[in-house]
């Protein structure tokens, strides 16, 4: 009997456009998406660097463009937040216990939040017992120790709880740890599509 479920953020409820993204950077002189950015963003997304020590980095790597430039690439991820996902995350709060756990960094949720509106994000925020990103806990998946971290701090029973996810290596993890997954299949799939899944 599912009583929790833990949800990603990114292709979950709000549509991320990755390839806008890289067509950006590539117009601005990137070659290739290479060793030393994906190091800056793993330090990003767990609070190591600020957002000006990340910006500094992708400078250094595309030495033509400006800081607006680099943002404005950077944030072009993000794509709409459809409201009828938002709707059905209201009517599971009613149900579920729920949880966000999100890998993201400060610019992109503080350009969602702006974009958004405030009475948007605090409704969505308030489906929630309580909202995780990364950038602010530390911890990213799929490393266990943030799965634990959430067990052990709102006493979570894995094997009642559904963990969704777009990315497999995260709900592999999961998996690992005695939760129920649904690694949801972008494109193909929706998040209001979850009682149709037969796994809840």
């Amino acid at each position: 009997m599912i009583d929790t479920i833990i949800f990603d953020f990114g292709d979950i409820f709000i549509n991320l456009d990755k390839q806008t993204t890289i067509s950006k950077l590539k117009q601005l002189g990137l070659t290739e998406w290479n060793a030393e950015l994906d190091r800056l963003n793993l330090l990003f997304e767990t609070g190591d660097i600020s957002p000006e020590l990340f910006i500094a980095g992708f400078m250094k790597e595309l030495p033509n463009a400006s800081r607006e430039e680099i943002l404005d690439a950077w944030n072009s991820i993000l794509a709409d937040f459809p409201l009828y996902r938002l709707e059905f995350l209201q009517m599971l709060s009613k149900k579920y216990r729920l949880f966000l756990l999100s890998n993201t960094d400060s610019i992109h949720i503080e350009t969602f939040e702006n974009r958004s509106g405030i009475s948007f994000y605090s409704d969505f925020y308030q489906c929630f017992e309580k909202v995780y990103f990364s950038f602010e806990i530390g911890m990213r998946k799929p490393n266990a120790d943030v799965f634990q971290y959430l067990i052990k701090k709102h006493e979570l029973s894995p094997k009642r709880t559904l963990f969704v996810d777009d990315k497999k290596e995260n709900t592999d993890s999961a998996a690992s740890l005695g939760f129920n997954v649904w690694n949801l299949q972008v494109g193909q799939e929706d998040v209001v599509d979850l009682f149709e899944k037969n796994i809840i």
